[in-house]
C-alpha cells in the first residue's frame, strides 16, 4: 500500500470530507465503520471513506482502492496506487477555490447561512457511469436507501481488490450491469428502476451512447443529451452534469430546492422545469449556481431551518 498526506494549506478554501462525501452528491465512497448517514446532523467528521476506482480511471487498467480520512489539517491517504493524490484532487474537486467560489455568488441570506454552517464542503467529480446510475436509482428514495443499492451493485458485479484481509469493490462497469438481468437488479431491491438501469447500461455497453457526450455542449443542450438514457429526466440529467460532468452551473430542481424557490424566491416558479432552472441558476448568480445550490440542498435537508 501507498500512503501519504495532502496539507490543509494546498485545498483553498478549506476542507469537510464528511459533508462532502455524505451530503446526497454522491453513492460511490463509504465508510470504513460502515455507517454513512448515521451520525444525524453531524459534519466534519475524522472517518476513513473508501471508493474503488474504475479500471477505466487508472493508470494500469486495473481498479485500485482509495482510501482517505481528514483530520482537520491534512487529507490523510492510503492506497493501492501512488498516484492517489491525483485522483483525489479530481475526485474531491481539491483545486476549487471555494473562498473565491463564495464570493462570486450573490449575498443571498439564505445561501449564507448555508456557507456559513457547511463550509468546507465541496463539490465532487465521480465517474460518469457510476453518477448517471446512482441518480437513475435516486427517484423518490432517500439517500441512505440510494447508496446501498449502489453498494449492493459493486458487491454483486464490480471487480474486487482485496487489502489486508478485507475485499472492496468497484462500481461495475457498464458491461457487467448490462449482462445482470432485469429481475436479478430487482433482487438487489432496485424495483421499477431495474429496466432503467439495465436498459441504461446497455446503451453505454454497447457503443449506442454515453454520458461524457456531454462533455463541451453548451449546459441545457447537455442536459438533453443526457435524458436519452432510460430513467433520465431534466433533474437526474442536472445531478449527473453537476456531480460528475463539471457543469457547475447546473441546478437540479430536487424537492429542498422547490421548497427554497417556493419560501425565498418565488419569483423564480416559471411553471415548468427549464424556465425555473434558468431563473434560479440566474438567481444563484450563474457560473458557480451548482455550488450554491448544494449547499441549500444540504443545509434544508439537514434542518437548518
Amino acid at each position: 500500500m501507498h500512503e501519504g498526506h495532502v496539507p490543509g494549506a494546498e485545498i483553498p478554501g478549506g476542507f469537510d470530507l464528511q459533508a462532502t462525501v455524505e451530503s446526497g452528491q454522491t453513492y460511490l465512497w463509504d465508510r470504513a465503520d460502515d455507517a454513512m448517514y448515521e451520525d444525524g446532523l453531524a459534519w466534519g467528521g475524522d472517518h476513513w471513506y473508501h471508493t474503488v476506482l474504475p479500471a477505466t480511471e487508472t493508470a494500469t487498467n486495473e481498479p485500485e482502492l482509495l482510501r482517505t480520512r481528514w483530520d482537520g489539517e491534512r487529507l490523510h491517504w492510503t492506497s493501492t496506487t501512488p498516484e492517489a493524490p491525483d485522483h483525489l484532487e479530481r475526485l474531491l474537486r481539491l483545486d476549487d477555490d471555494l473562498d473565491a467560489i463564495v464570493e462570486a455568488t450573490p449575498r443571498l441570506p439564505l445561501l449564507d447561512r448555508a456557507f456559513e454552517r457547511y463550509r468546507g464542503m465541496r463539490l465532487v467529480r465521480d465517474p460518469s457511469f457510476g453518477s448517471l446510475i446512482s441518480f437513475i436509482c435516486s427517484a423518490q428514495m432517500r439517500v441512505e436507501r440510494i447508496h446501498g443499492m449502489q453498494m449492493r451493485l459493486a458487491r454483486e458485479y464490480g471487480d474486487r481488490v482485496t487489502v489486508d484481509g478485507r475485499t472492496y469493490h468497484a462500481f461495475p462497469t457498464p458491461e457487467q450491469l448490462a449482462a445482470a438481468t432485469e429481475a436479478d437488479l430487482r433482487d438487489l431491491s432496485l424495483g421499477y428502476r431495474a429496466p432503467y438501469v439495465k436498459r441504461t447500461a446497455e446503451m453505454v455497453a454497447d457503443g449506442e451512447a454515453h454520458p461524457d457526450e456531454a462533455i463541451g455542449l453548451p449546459y441545457e443542450e447537455a442536459r438533453e443529451s443526457l435524458t436519452r438514457f432510460v430513467g433520465v429526466g431534466d433533474k437526474v440529467a442536472d445531478c449527473v452534469l453537476l456531480f460528475a460532468l463539471d457543469f457547475l452551473e447546473a441546478v437540479p430542481l430536487d424537492t429542498w430546492i422547490q421548497t427554497a424557490i417556493a419560501e425565498y424566491y418565488p419569483d423564480c416558479e416559471k411553471g415548468n422545469y427549464a424556465a425555473t432552472s434558468r431563473a434560479i441558476r440566474d438567481r444563484f448568480g450563474g457560473e458557480y449556481a451548482g455550488y450554491a445550490q448544494t449547499y441549500v440542498f444540504f443545509y434544508l435537508r439537514t434542518g437548518g431551518e
